[in-house]
This record gives structure tokens, C-alpha cells and sequence, in this order.
């Protein structure tokens, strides 16, 4: 146990020597960043390579820095408890190599809750003002044209938009354009939006202001409890893993109740660390789970 807590301590005051010493810290973190970003662009899918590249527009992408201390908190964290559980240095280092491994994928799971939530955002402007210049021009591809040069709406969302208005004057029709955006962006919002435009245009009416308010106040409704739900979920989340590392801990009550040398004498048997090993995993698989329930599905209606 001595020797552990001297390679923990040890591999600590490493890193915070040189997190303080700004040149040397800085090339370190320029040379995770560069092994990172290689590996990155050789095996990642395109459509996450977009959604990364949107959310280093927005400026909250991981800095190297906060990468760094991430890895030294999972594997620091990971080799701790591993450790508790085996009392095996070797385990607990294996442990704490793949512990850093599964960053990759939190990283994909956050990356898609911001981008789904820049989304919704973009959505909620583009029905919101379409409604509004529709409300003005009495047209729908008008309306479009005005929310398009306003320039209230970033790419993606923008350029799918004029590629609505171009599409519209090519086919002299605006189903088409219609069915590109439903399937682009599949949201009640924006569905029920356009079969009213569409509903509109095809047969006309005399007085749709009461028909654009009532729509205006069913996204008003659903902005609001997407927001509710977001914060739910963060809150949520906070307890989760407060629970998820107590259960990892709870190994430390066992051996309080069984007594230090009656744990150490079932360690040597094949099926209590077989036993132990399925623990973790459990807990690490019951972890991830949380992990992208909180991260996924962010505005879905």
C-alpha cells in the first residue's frame, strides 16, 4: 500500500511541476494535442469531425491543458480504486490505462449534447422569425429570404435554409423544400410549422394571425420545457455520479465488516477476484449509461 501511494504521489507532483512551469507545461500539452489530434483525424467519422469542428467555433471544446488533467484524474481515480479493490499494483495500472481510454467517448457523448443544443437553439430562431416575417410578407419563401439575410442563423441551419429558397424557385413549389428540412431537422416544431405555411399557401386563407400566434406559443411552450428538461438532467446528473462513486467505493465497507485479513485471504481464490472484476465493470458500464442518457437526445420533443 506504501509503495502504491508513493507512485500516486509521485506521478502528481510530476504533473504539477509542470502545470506550473509554463514552457515545459505548454510543450506537454502541445505534444498530447498533436499524438491526439493525429490519431483523431485518421480514425474518426466524418459527421463527428464536423460536429467537433462546430463546437470549437463555439469556443467550449476541451482545452489540451483540461484534457491533460482529465487523463490524470481518470487514471489517478481509476488506479486508487482498482487498487482498494486487489491491493495489486499491475491491476490497478491496467485499470488505469483503460480508464483513460474511455475519454474518446465522453468526449463524443458531450461533443453531440452541444451540438444537439446549438441545434435546437438554431431551430427555435429559424421557426420563431419564419413566423414573423410570414406574418409581414405572406409568403412563405419571402419569409425565408428575410430570416436567411438577416443573418440570424449560423451554418448549419443557414445554408440549409437557402438551399430551401433555392429549391423553391427551381421547382416553382415549396413541398419539396418542405420535405428537405423535415427530414433534416426532425422536430415537431419545425414539421408542424410547415404543414401550417404549406396548409396556407395550398388553400389560402383570409386571416392567419390567429393560426402564426397559437404556433408562436406552441414553441414558446416547448423552448420552455426543453430548458426545464436540460436543467433536470444537470441536476440529475450532479447525483449520478455521486452515486455511481459510492458504489465503487462500497468495496471498503465489505472489507470493514469482513475484517482486513479474512478480504485478504479471499482475494487468493480465483472467483472472489473473478467476483471483483465483474463489479467493476458493472459499475463502469452502469457509469457510461448515465453518462450518454445525459448527453443524448438534448431538444428531442
Amino acid at each position: 500500500m506504501t509503495i502504491f501511494i508513493f507512485i500516486v504521489a509521485l506521478f502528481i507532483i510530476i504533473f504539477i511541476v509542470l502545470y506550473r512551469n509554463n514552457n515545459n507545461s505548454n510543450n506537454v500539452y502541445k505534444f498530447i494535442n498533436t499524438k491526439i489530434n493525429v490519431v483523431y483525424d485518421k480514425y474518426a467519422p466524418y459527421s463527428f469531425k464536423v460536429i467537433r469542428n462546430k463546437v470549437k467555433e463555439l469556443g467550449q471544446e476541451y482545452t489540451p491543458r483540461q484534457y491533460a488533467i482529465q487523463i490524470m484524474v481518470f487514471a489517478v481515480g481509476a488506479a486508487v480504486v482498482t487498487y482498494l479493490y486487489f491491493y495489486n499494483i499491475l491491476i490497478s495500472i491496467i485499470y488505469a490505462a483503460l480508464a483513460v481510454t474511455a475519454i474518446p467517448y465522453l468526449t463524443y457523448l458531450r461533443c453531440k449534447r452541444l451540438y444537439s443544443e446549438f441545434i435546437f437553439e438554431q431551430i427555435q430562431v429559424y421557426t420563431t422569425n419564419t413566423i414573423m416575417e410570414f406574418a409581414t410578407t405572406q409568403s412563405f419563401v419571402k419569409a425565408l429570404e428575410g430570416v436567411y439575410q438577416s443573418n440570424v442563423l449560423e451554418n448549419p441551419v443557414k445554408a440549409d435554409v437557402k438551399m430551401m429558397i433555392d429549391m423553391a424557385y427551381e421547382n416553382g413549389t415549396i413541398e419539396q423544400s418542405i420535405e428537405y428540412m423535415n427530414l433534416k431537422y426532425d422536430y415537431h416544431i419545425v414539421r408542424n410549422m410547415h404543414q401550417l405555411f404549406l396548409q396556407i399557401t395550398n388553400e389560402g386563407a383570409r386571416d392567419t394571425g390567429e393560426a402564426l400566434e397559437n404556433m408562436s406559443q406552441d414553441i414558446d411552450m416547448l423552448v420552455e420545457s426543453v430548458y426545464r428538461d436540460r436543467m433536470d438532467r444537470a441536476s440529475f446528473h450532479k447525483k449520478f455520479l455521486q452515486f455511481g462513486i459510492i458504489l465503487y467505493l462500497m468495496v471498503m465497507l465489505v472489507q470493514f465488516m469482513l475484517g482486513m485479513e479474512t478480504y485478504n485471504n479471499m482475494l487468493k481464490t480465483w472467483w472472489v477476484q473473478l467476483l471483483l472484476h465483474f463489479i467493476i465493470w458493472l459499475n463502469t458500464y452502469f457509469l457510461l449509461s448515465g453518462e450518454k442518457y445525459y448527453n443524448e437526445d438534448v431538444g428531442a420533443e
